[in-house]
């Protein structure tokens, strides 16, 4: 078995919908997934201006089977950009490889060479063997802090005056 991370192409594209699709299904949301493939094509790879959303992927012989979707954040606090991890999902057949630690020490490696200073993300409550496996690679959560959204009607009558 040969796994290789990579940063994602336009032609993962359809690897990387099928892998959220999935994640969806795990996280009992499978029917909240509106992405299509021309939606992560136009801010991951777009035709012109800068991506706003980059990817890197895991392969084990040639074959998709990890996502890591993520975008910069930045930091008041240090001045400097950091990486909000959106999305890291291993296909469940190929959990417990070390494909989702690979794909994290990836993006850490982005951090530390670009000069970043965090590497950030959620995790849902109920998510016991994720939580376990971050807390494995030395993450620390930050339980005082709640993430709060704006979205549908909310954000649209807030919006819109």
């Amino acid at each position: 078995m040969s796994q290789h991370i990579r940063e994602a192409t336009p032609d993962d594209v359809p690897a990387i919908l099928r892998l959220v699709r999935e994640l969806a299904e795990y996280e009992r949301e499978p029917d909240a997934v509106e992405a299509t493939e021309e939606s992560f094509r136009s801010t991951m790879f777009p035709a012109q201006g800068d991506p706003t959303v980059f990817g890197h992927v895991g392969e084990v012989d040639g074959e998709v089977v990890g996502i890591a979707i993520w975008f910069l954040s930045f930091s008041t606090w240090t001045g400097t950009n950091g990486i909000w991890l959106e999305d890291l999902y291993v296909t469940p057949s190929q959990r417990g490889t070390g494909l989702g630690k690979a794909l994290l020490a990836t993006l850490a490696r982005v951090c530390v060479e670009r000069g970043y200073r965090r590497l950030e993300w959620t995790v849902l409550d109920w998510n016991a063997p994720s939580i376990a496996f971050y807390r494995s690679l030395g993450a620390v959560p930050m339980d005082e802090w709640t993430t709060n959204r704006l979205a549908g009607d909310a954000l649209t009558d807030l919006g819109i005056p």
